[in-house]
């Protein structure tokens, strides 16, 4: 029995470019698909956030001297290619799936309806969320926290490449200190970039808990769904 009914799942660009972190690994793809797939048959509404990393850094174009505007627009370009292709992974196994962008892509995608959505999930749909929040300056991370609290979903699942918050880099220090649980506060006094302080703050305002898990791990997704301890809770 699961534990959740309704889940935003957050999947960054990169775990779509498998290895190489860049384009659609066909591969991991599949596997992502199987996995969210596996724990929606258990009964959970699953809402996903991609971002687009994996075809578009805005990090490294700023530099080149592209507005930042620009970067963000771009960026957003990149996650709807992430949303498209995960829609088709996910109906090739089966699943009923379907995209809708925070920016007008007709006839590509669909514009996002709070609306729509709840309706599509509560009809047994997956749905995918493209483009962020719609406007510069926010992340993905913030996007998703956004959507988390429009579909009244009980957990933003934020999957990642470790296997939860630490009290410092754990690729840098040995000596890093997982947390199992943390608080809202703990982590935007700490500044433990687990997420940008606005989505941070949107879930501490909206009771919304948080669970930062490793994606890389096969079963985590559905072990999550199920309320087995996995990663770490904040909240």
């Amino acid at each position: 029995m699961p534990k959740y009914k309704r889940i935003l799942l957050k999947l960054s660009g990169e775990a779509f470019g498998g290895d190489a972190g860049f384009g659609i690994d066909a591969v991991r793809m599949r596997e992502i698909a199987a996995e969210v797939i596996a724990a929606a048959r258990q009964g959970v509404q699953f809402g996903i956030v991609v971002g687009g990393g994996n075809f578009f850094r805005g990090i490294h174009a700023e530099k080149t001297g592209i507005q930042r505007v620009t970067v963000d627009h771009m960026g957003m370009l990149a996650t709807a290619i992430n949303a498209l292709a995960l829609r088709d992974f996910l109906e090739a196994r089966g699943a009923t799936a379907c995209a809708m962008s925070a920016v007008g892509m007709e006839p590509l995608l669909p514009p996002f309806s709070r609306r729509r959505a709840i309706e599509a999930l509560e009809n047994g749909s997956i749905v995918i969320f493209a483009a962020g929040t719609g406007s510069p300056f926010f992340t993905t991370d913030t996007a998703a926290s956004l959507r988390a609290v429009e579909i009244g979903a009980d957990v933003f699942a934020k999957a990642t490449k470790v296997d939860g918050v630490y009290d410092k880099d754990p690729v840098r220090f040995p000596d890093a200190r997982r947390y199992e649980k943390i608080s809202y506060a703990d982590v935007l006094s700490g500044e433990l970039g687990v997420m940008d302080a606005a989505a941070v703050s949107m879930c501490k305002e909206n009771s919304l808990p948080v669970v930062v898990f490793n994606l890389n791990i096969a079963g985590n997704i559905e072990k999550l769904a199920a309320g087995e301890t996995v990663g770490t809770l904040v909240g």
